[in-house]
């Protein structure tokens, strides 16, 4: 929940270096790179994020020796006067807390063991939500108002009764955010995240990388010569003028790239400078274009439009996701979402400690499992290709399926075990 509030937790805490007061007419982003350079010299320009927000402050990424990988210093320069507002330590435009609570939605601050279990998580979430429909289904296909049975509580049900209709019908409502956020969070998981984009290589379906190769250059690490050795770091380490930056805004501004966007100067020799718009809410602009410095010329393009139907899906639906698509609106649809999901554990729980038997003879602390063999009563349409499509999931999802495996070999032992503890008895019976 904490992590769709993400924007409004960094006005809290950085309100200060994020946001600024307009006066007047904002100063050139050369004076504003100046300025951070000023402030931090021993840092290389990487990136400078500038807003159509007229309250938003001007951001300029610094790679800088010692940091971990993929983190970067940030200084906040307000565009009307080029004074520092102050510098943080962030990872992919993150601020530190955003960072964390990026962190802790990934493995829960767990590290490698925490990533695998929101991954085995999201692998199984959208097969309960999909199995307690059927179960709901079938349980109220007799009822006299089937729709409403399925989706509103049941009136005077106590006990065990009551909980189970609210955790059905709850879950019901549910069931169409619980698949989203399964999907979407799938996509970008180590496993089934590697072979959803080996699908989107295998269809030719993902976004188009952007082209900065210069036209007439020598491509990067095949100049001969004593600076070969460099293969283009030096682009990424070489001082950057801060007027470039003008002017390769106003190629991007020309090209129609509006709205907030990022400048990034040439990763290597002979390579083109790049502008992407960052616009993350609905209709969400993210053309990007590359720029010849010496020229101002747009080179190339990689148009969001252009990009192939499941590269546009899976970016929507991630940005959907993490609460930014739609604003305050997707931030709250997801708060509901995370209430009414937990809502239906505590349910499916309580349900569990309420089916526990208490007669003295049987009492156990919780619910007992379901007889062992229910499958042997399905119909032959639903049993003979289970198996093959079970496979399909669990190749295409590891974590379902390894875990599957783990579950029905460990039930299989309880079961041998349970068989075998029973037999002394039942010989004894007979004699």
């Amino acid at each position: 929940m904490l992590y769709a509030f993400a924007p409004q937790i960094d006005d809290v805490l950085y309100g200060d270096k994020l946001w600024v007061e307009p006066a007047g007419t904002a100063r050139p982003v050369s004076d504003q790179v100046a300025a951070a350079q000023a402030a931090l010299p021993e840092g290389t320009v990487t990136a400078v994020q500038v807003f159509d927000d007229p309250e938003a402050t001007t951001r300029v990424v610094f790679a800088v020796a010692g940091l971990p990988e993929e983190y970067s210093k940030t200084v906040y320069v307000n565009p009307y006067t080029a004074q520092v507002r102050g510098e943080l330590t962030t990872w992919a435009g993150s601020t530190p807390a955003v960072t964390w609570l990026d962190q802790f939605h990934r493995d829960l601050q767990l590290g490698a063991v925490g990533n695998l279990y929101s991954e085995l998580a999201a692998s199984w979430l959208w097969v309960l939500a999909m199995v307690g429909l059927v179960l709901w289904i079938a349980r109220r296909r007799t009822a006299k108002r089937r729709v409403r049975a399925l989706l509103v509580p049941e009136r005077g049900a106590k006990g065990v009764r009551r909980s189970r209709s609210w955790h059905a019908s709850l879950g019901v409502w549910a069931l169409v955010g619980a698949l989203f956020l399964s999907a979407t969070g799938l996509t970008w998981s180590n496993y089934a995240g590697e072979n959803f984009t080996a699908v989107l290589t295998v269809l030719n379906a993902k976004a188009p990388v952007l082209d900065t190769a210069l036209p007439g250059a020598t491509p990067p690490g095949t100049a001969p010569g004593e600076h070969s050795e460099h293969n283009g770091s030096a682009g990424s380490t070489e001082p950057v003028d801060p007027k470039t930056f003008d002017e390769v805004l106003a190629a991007g501004r020309g090209a129609g790239l509006d709205g907030p966007v990022e400048l990034s100067p040439a990763a290597a020799p002979g390579t083109a400078w790049s502008v992407g718009q960052t616009d993350q809410l609905w209709p969400i602009r993210q053309d990007k274009a590359a720029v010849d410095p010496s020229t101002g010329n747009v080179t190339a393009r990689a148009d969001f439009d252009d990009r192939p139907f499941l590269a546009k899906l899976s970016a929507v639906g991630i940005l959907a996701h993490m609460g930014l698509l739609f604003g305050p609106a997707n931030q709250v649809a997801l708060l509901l979402l995370a209430g009414t999901i937990l809502t239906v554990i505590v349910f499916g729980y309580r349900m569990w400690w309420q089916r526990r038997p208490t007669r003295a003879d049987r009492r156990a602390p919780f619910g007992l499992a379901p007889a062992r063999g229910g499958w042997q009563r399905l119909p032959l349409w639903f049993v003979i290709p289970a198996p093959l499509v079970l496979i399909a999931l669990g190749i295409a999802m590891p974590l379902l399926g390894i875990s599957l495996v783990a579950f029905l070999v460990l039930d299989g032992i309880i079961g041998t075990v349970r068989a075998r503890a029973a037999e002394p008895v039942a010989v004894r019976r007979e004699d």
